[in-house]
């Protein structure tokens, strides 16, 4: 039907449009004006999240450390529910 020259335009643009989009999207530049600003607006910065809070304080590695952290937690919960109590 299209002959030899179609089956040529056809794999030149299969392979053309692939590349023309990571040399395009792949650029820093353009990552850095488009993607980036974008980013902080949808999320919140680092300071703001969990894993902020997560790297300053210790999490507890071994038992004893859970269970003095549980015991912690315990003590909090009682001393509310005491202070709404009473």
């Amino acid at each position: 039907m299209g002959g030899p020259n179609l089956e040529i335009f056809k794999f030149s643009l299969y392979l053309f449009v692939p590349i023309a989009a990571l040399v395009h999207f792949g650029d820093p530049q353009w990552y850095n004006t488009h993607v980036v600003p974008y980013r902080n607006r949808l999320f919140p910065s680092e300071e703001r999240t969990n894993q902020a809070c997560l790297h300053q304080s210790r999490i507890p590695t071994n038992q004893a450390a859970v269970r003095e952290e549980l015991a912690r937690i315990k003590a909090e919960r009682m001393a509310r529910q005491a202070e709404k109590a009473g």
